[in-house]
This record gives structure tokens, sequence and C-alpha cells, in this order.
């Protein structure tokens, strides 16, 4: 058993590469193979979101605190809020954010697939970001 107290996780400025805005990552788990799933605290300050991207093996994210969007490609902009669960399938192009005026946070959970957990794209355009969400 290990116990990691929450002060002892190093939080990093997330992959500018892969983000719009200021992000922080803290990794929570990254057990050794065969295990595949790997578990971050991402927080998001307000207008900041991920670039589209896909996971191989999908990703779940639970939101704990603050206000945030999420969109599928070709579908409408969502809010989420804390305590939500949102689930996108594999292969499926989607992003996820901090609203314009709040901060989010999220706990992220995906599998590992030969080597990879996640496959990065383009930014999300202000003109997505920005559209009205619905829900």
């Amino acid at each position: 058993m290990n116990i990691r107290r929450l002060e002892d996780i190093p939080q990093t400025r997330a992959n500018p590469d892969w983000f719009v805005g200021t992000v922080w990552h803290a990794a929570l788990t990254a057990p050794p193979e065969p295990a595949r799933l790997r578990m971050s605290r991402v927080r998001f300050e307000a207008g900041a979101r991920t670039n589209w991207h896909t996971h191989p093996l999908g990703q779940t994210l639970w939101v704990v605190s603050g206000v945030g969007r999420v969109q599928i490609e070709g579908g409408p902009v969502r809010e989420i809020r804390a305590g939500d669960v949102v689930e996108f399938p594999p292969h499926i192009r989607h992003w996820h954010g901090a609203a314009p005026d709040a901060e989010m946070e999220h706990i992220a959970a995906q599998e590992f697939e030969d080597g990879r957990a996640v496959d990065w794209a383009e930014p999300v355009a202000d003109r997505d970001y920005l559209a009205a969400p619905e829900g």
C-alpha cells in the first residue's frame, strides 16, 4: 500500500502545445505494467481548455470543483459542474476545460494502449469554445 498526501503530489504546468491558457497537472497514479490506468488531477484557470484530442480506450472525467465546458466533435458545447462525471468513448474527438469566467478542476482517468493514452490535435477555435453551452 502507498499513501500520498495531496500536498506532496507535485503540480506542474501542463504542456502548452496541448492546451490553451493556464492548466496545472498532477499525476495521481502511475502504476507499473501490466496496469494500464492512469489518473490525473487537472486544474484549468478561467478560459483554459485542452486541444481537440482522442483516447484509444476512452476517458472519464470527474469534476471536483468549478464550472467547465466539454464538447465532442459535431455536438453542442455542454456545461459541466462539480460532481458531474463525463465519459468519452474511445477514438471520439473532444475537448474540455474551464468556463470563460470560472476555474474548473477534474480528475481524469484513462488507460494506456500500446504506450499511449491520448492523441493530441489542433487547438479549439475561440468561436467553438465561446458557443453558448447547452445543459
